[in-house]
């Protein structure tokens, strides 16, 4: 059996209309045509599905079919829509692993219009530090990832730069190194006790790797490492983005010699095609990204 989407289409017509005139102007089609599609369909059917002599009237046969017809019609329909929209990404589940950083600094109003142009999209936002974003990304958990890539998988992932994020001092504000507001060089952190984050290893193929080799404390937890340096128990280095916009205690100073920038961006499994609502979110963040520099 080979029955064509039209034919139901034009059967359907012809029932709603009332008649084969009325149905191949709805169609489009002229009436010798659309009679030759109902033929077909019958044909296929093995069984006529209008009286004859009056085409407009359904044999017991024709009622029978057409509320079927119509259902599939209808569950056609439904499909068809769904799976436009979800070409156009306005359905499905996107799963984002992030740095805290962006998490909190870039990515609420771009997720705000994100949410607002597709609200039928589920959103799932996991924050982790880089190395933890990126291993996440390779074991399947997220579709992207955004933050600075590690080395250690560029083969495995397309990655597409957005910011360059400076990397700076962070003490008290009345420490002494505060009072070099345009920036501080790393020898000034010579002497001072130092406090190792994750972020720190940016330094490591820079002159000021030396300030890494011997910390007073190292420090897994932004939450830990911020109590620490408020209890002025050392001094350590962030990226910019890393750093609290409003801090009453500490203040984030240019690192100018070095020049140390860790490159932010978004990345995926290489080779792989994101999904829609995926390619539609990358697009949103880049572009609100460019806005702001």
């Amino acid at each position: 059996m080979n029955i064509k989407l039209q034919q139901l289409r034009h059967f359907l017509y012809v029932v709603e209309e009332g008649g084969f005139r009325a149905a191949a102007s709805r169609a489009n089609r002229s009436q010798a045509t659309l009679s030759s599609s109902i033929k077909a369909l019958e044909n296929e059917l093995g069984r006529a599905l209008f009286e004859p002599g009056n085409n407009s009237i359904l044999t017991p046969f024709g009622e029978e079919c057409a509320p079927k017809i119509d259902q599939f019609m209808q569950l056609y329909h439904r499909l068809e829509t769904d799976l436009q929209s979800t070409a156009l990404g306005k359905y499905g589940k996107i799963r984002i692993a992030t740095v805290p950083s962006i998490a909190t600094k870039l990515l609420p109003d771009v997720l705000a219009e994100y949410s607002r142009r597709y609200p039928d999209v589920e959103i799932s936002l996991v924050d982790d530090n880089s190395v933890g974003v990126c291993n996440r990304l390779l074991a399947g958990e997220v579709d992207i990832a955004l933050g600075n890539l590690d080395t250690t998988h560029e083969q495995e992932v397309t990655f597409m730069p957005l910011l360059a994020d400076p990397i700076g001092v962070v003490c008290t504000k009345n420490h002494r190194l505060a009072q070099f507001k345009e920036g501080v060089v790393w020898q000034e952190l010579l002497g001072e006790p130092f406090i190792y984050n994750g972020t720190c290893q940016l330094l490591s193929h820079t002159p000021a790797y030396e300030i890494n080799i011997k910390p007073r404390y190292e420090v897994g937890n932004i939450t830990s490492l911020f109590s620490l340096l408020r209890n002025e128990l050392g001094v350590t280095t962030l990226p910019k983005l890393a750093f609290p916009e409003y801090d009453n205690h500490l203040v984030w100073i240019p690192l100018i010699d070095p020049i140390v920038k860790r490159q932010i961006g978004m990345f995926s499994i290489a080779g792989r095609t994101l999904p829609p609502q995926v390619q539609l979110f990358t697009q949103l963040c880049s572009s609100y990204i460019k806005g702001l520099n």
